[in-house]
């Protein structure tokens, strides 16, 4: 059905075991519900790879790294591997105004730590909840400003993985993501959402041997 797309996908990384692939902005993680949304990269991958199994979900409108498995037992591993906070993950992004690290930066970095619930009325939207919120931690920096358009890089790193927590996060603290149709500014003008998971960093399930990915940001 994605045999004319399947020249598109961006492979960082294939073996016996797992796939690295580019997800676009724009393109599903996994099939959404009815015909209109089967399209996505993880139907694309398994044209090519039959074994592919999803491992975890990028945002449709979030571009960069996605990790799949190969086979059951790989899907496993992998999936506990995340679960147990095992998998580094690096983010970049560009938000609106000057994100300055506050004083109580640690070595560079400034920690987020707002918990976060599902925004049932509102869904797909997330909600920083302090009542009923799961624990929801992200590390972030500045990288640069862009003083002509009031717009700073950020790096992120997100040591839990909540539904659209960095989107939220950064809403938050005053900085929301370029773009973002759900948790920014209306009509700022991007072609898309500036968020790129552009690393990883694990042990390869089978081997034990580091694995390091990294995919260039677009932006």
């Amino acid at each position: 059905m994605f045999d004319s797309k399947l020249d598109d996908l961006e492979v960082v990384h294939e073996d016996a075991h797992l796939l690295a692939l580019v997800k676009p902005a724009g393109l599903l993680a996994v099939p959404g519900r009815g015909s209109d949304k089967a399209d996505c990269l993880t139907a694309r991958a398994q044209q090519r790879w039959p074994d592919a199994l999803v491992v975890h979900r990028l945002d449709q409108a979030t571009s960069g790294l996605m990790l799949l498995a190969r086979g059951l037992a790989m899907q496993r591993a992998l999936s506990a591997a995340f679960a147990e906070r095992r998998v580094r993950k690096h983010y970049q992004a560009l938000v609106h105004g000057r994100a300055d690290l506050p004083a109580d930066a640690d070595a560079g970095w400034a920690e987020i730590d707002l918990p976060l619930l599902i925004d049932w009325p509102n869904r797909p939207r997330s909600a920083v909840n302090h009542a009923a919120g799961k624990p929801s931690r992200t590390r972030w920096r500045p990288l640069a400003y862009d003083a002509a358009n009031d717009i700073t890089r950020v790096a992120l790193q997100p040591l839990t993985g909540r539904s659209h927590q960095l989107r939220v996060h950064l809403q938050a603290i005053g900085h929301p993501i370029v773009g973002d149709a759900l948790y920014g500014p209306a009509g700022d003008g991007a072609a898309r959402l500036m968020l790129h998971a552009g690393g990883l960093e694990l042990a390869h399930p089978a081997s034990g041997q580091p694995l390091v990915l990294y995919s260039a940001v677009p932006f």
